[in-house]
């Protein structure tokens, strides 16, 4: 048996097309376009914390909160806490999921770990 590496001849090597470099503003608009299509995601965690706290937001916070973590992502935030009037959320902005939520005066006795921003909506 022979154990040499034998080159193949070209005509019987595959035929790969060559790997052309994308436009860098071509990736970043469709990075763009694919992220506002995204929808905020709530946890099964939150949906029950929210439900069992009596906590309501509208739609319009909705998508001011899912704004506001999309500006923080591009910021560079992974894990931040959402302030509104109503509520606290905990969020990933990586995932763009709800992790939890508490209502402000639940809130305001505690101590937030693992995250790296705030986001705070007045409105």
């Amino acid at each position: 048996m022979d154990h040499r590496i034998h080159q193949i001849p070209n005509r019987f090597a595959l035929d790969f097309p060559a790997v052309k470099e994308k436009p860098q503003a071509a990736e970043t608009e469709f990075r763009e376009i694919f992220q506002k299509e995204l929808s905020l995601k709530i946890s099964k965690h939150a949906s029950e914390r929210l439900e069992e706290r009596n906590i309501h937001i509208d739609k319009k916070q909705w998508h001011l909160i899912e704004d506001k973590m999309n500006e923080a992502r591009r910021k560079g935030i992974t894990d931040s806490l959402v302030v509104t009037k109503d509520a606290t959320l905990l969020v990933s902005t990586t995932n763009n999921t709800v992790i939890t939520a508490l209502d402000r005066e639940e809130a305001s006795d505690r101590i937030f770990t693992n995250i790296n921003g705030t986001i705070i909506i007045n409105s």
